[in-house]
C-alpha cells in the first residue's frame, strides 16, 4: 500500500486572501494532490495559529503547510501539531520561538510597507476598541504586487484584509521547523517583506531555499508554478 499523499494547506497572509492562493491550488490539483485553503482570521499571531492549528485537527492523514507572508509565522506555531510533516515559506516570516514580528523585522532595514500602512480601528476583545492596518490604497500596487496586473492590483487593493496592528508585538510559542522539514521561497523584489528577513529565517531554520528574482511579495499570484513545484517538492519529500 502506498503511502497516503499530504494534504497541502496553504495559509494566507495579511491584506490577502485565499484567493491569492488560486493559481497554486490549481497547479496542485491538476497532479492529484488534495489542497484546502482555509481563512486566516489576522486577529493576532496566538489566536490564528490556535484557529490553523483547529483546521488541521480535523485533517485525515498528513499534513504540508504552506504559509504567504503573516501566514509563515502561523504555520510556525500551528506546525507542531503531530499530522504536520512539513512547512512551506512563500515570501514569508519565519519566526523562531520567543520572537515576534517586530523583532525579526528589526533586525534588517525596513521595507516600505512600514511607512505606507494606514490604521483603522475595530471592536477588540471585550469590546475595547483596537487598532488594525492596511496597506495604502495608492501605495498597494508597488509594495505589495508590483508584478501583477495593474487593473488585478487596484482590485486587491479595495478587497484588502486587514491585520491586528497587536499581531506584530506577539510572539511565537513555538517554532515548529526545529522538529519539521522546511522548504522557503524568496521573493527578490519584495517591498512588503525585506528578502533579507525572508532569507535570514529561511536559512536559520535549515530550509531547502528556492529565490525568484523579479518576484513581488504577491509571488504566489504573480509566479504560481514557481511555488507550487517547491510545494510538491515538500510533498514528495515528506510522502
Amino acid at each position: 500500500m502506498s503511502a497516503p499523499i499530504p494534504t497541502v494547506v496553504l495559509v494566507h497572509g495579511a491584506f490577502a486572501d485565499a484567493a491569492s492562493w488560486s493559481g497554486v491550488s490549481t497547479a496542485l490539483r491538476s497532479e492529484g494532490i488534495p489542497v484546502l485553503a482555509p481563512p486566516n482570521p489576522l486577529r493576532g499571531l496566538s489566536h490564528d495559529a490556535s484557529y490553523l492549528a483547529s483546521v488541521i485537527a480535523q485533517i485525515d492523514g498528513p499534513v504540508v503547510l504552506a504559509g504567504h507572508s503573516y501566514g509563515g509565522a502561523l504555520i510556525t506555531v500551528a506546525g507542531t501539531a503531530d499530522n504536520v510533516v512539513g512547512l512551506v515559506y512563500v515570501a514569508a516570516y519565519v519566526l523562531e520561538e520567543g520572537e515576534s514580528l517586530g523583532e525579526l523585522q528589526g533586525r534588517f532595514p525596513l521595507s516600505p510597507l512600514v511607512s505606507n500602512l494606514k490604521e483603522w480601528s475595530y471592536p477588540g476583545p471585550g469590546g475595547e476598541p483596537a487598532v488594525e492596518v492596511t496597506i495604502q490604497e495608492s501605495a498597494f500596487p508597488e509594495i505589495f504586487a508590483a508584478d501583477v496586473p495593474e487593473d488585478v492590483t487596484h482590485t486587491l487593493a479595495a478587497a484588502q484584509r486587514p491585520l491586528a496592528a497587536a499581531a506584530f508585538e506577539e510572539k511565537a510559542s513555538a517554532a515548529a521547523w526545529r522538529t519539521r522539514p522546511a522548504w522557503a521561497v524568496v521573493a527578490g523584489a519584495d517591498r512588503a517583506i525585506n528578502p533579507q528577513v525572508e532569507r535570514y529565517g529561511a536559512e536559520r531554520a535549515g530550509a531547502t531555499v528556492v529565490e525568484i528574482e523579479g518576484a513581488s511579495h504577491a509571488v504566489a499570484l504573480s509566479r504560481p508554478k514557481e511555488v507550487a513545484e517547491l510545494i510538491r517538492e515538500a510533498v514528495r519529500a515528506t510522502r
